[in-house]
């Protein structure tokens, strides 16, 4: 009898909840749109997706989410965020409002709104070796970047060496919006981080 498929949750606070879990659902999860504690304590992992980190932060605090995340990830629950999933990752903001707070695990510092509004958003192709042929379709939308990196691995940059991808034992984080590009490979390897730590 085969093992059923991992539970996934999708953090549903705000943001494009909608794109991911239709990716996670062509890859074969089981996807939980997460909303309360209880809703979290059912998934072996959570993506963060892209959205308005700020506002992310005040919703996941007003509906009790902000410390059991962060302990779930402390604890190795594999997360993988989104542009502003991946500012609610990181352990340290730059260009935050005040008082704005991440879930942390990430060690990075990330900077807020980067590339300025949404008229700045761009697509480009991305060298990511860990992911191998072909480049990857990347979809900066009012996207963060990665100003420095303290433990975490990089796994893309921009031609000018700007740091858009990251990972960290079981966390990954992209400035960019795979699923909004028909990207699948940034999901499977969170999904395969999911399934081992499932097993």
């Amino acid at each position: 009898m085969t093992a059923p498929a991992p539970r996934v949750g999708v953090l549903a606070l705000q943001g494009d909840v909608r794109e991911h879990a239709a990716v996670l659902r062509d890859l074969g999860a089981r996807v939980t749109l997460v909303r309360r504690p209880a809703e979290l304590e059912e998934v072996d992992g959570l993506v963060l997706p892209g959205g308005e980190s700020s506002v992310i932060d005040k919703l996941a605090r007003v509906f009790g989410l902000r410390e059991p995340i962060r302990a779930a990830i402390a604890d190795g629950l594999p997360a993988f965020g989104t542009c502003a999933g991946l500012i609610l990752l990181a352990e340290r903001i730059s260009g935050g409002i005040e008082g704005q707070q991440t879930f942390g695990g990430l060690d990075v510092t990330v900077r807020r709104n980067a590339f300025g509004g949404q008229t700045e958003s761009f697509e480009t192709d991305l060298d990511v070796p860990e992911l191998g042929d072909p480049l990857v379709r990347a979809a900066f939308i009012r996207a963060p970047i990665v100003e420095a990196v303290g433990a975490a691995t990089p796994l893309a940059a921009l031609d000018d060496g700007r740091i858009v991808a990251v990972e960290q034992g079981n966390l990954l984080g992209t400035a960019f919006h795979p699923e909004s590009a028909g990207e699948l490979r940034f999901h499977r390897r969170f999904l395969d981080r999911v399934a081992a730590r499932a097993a």
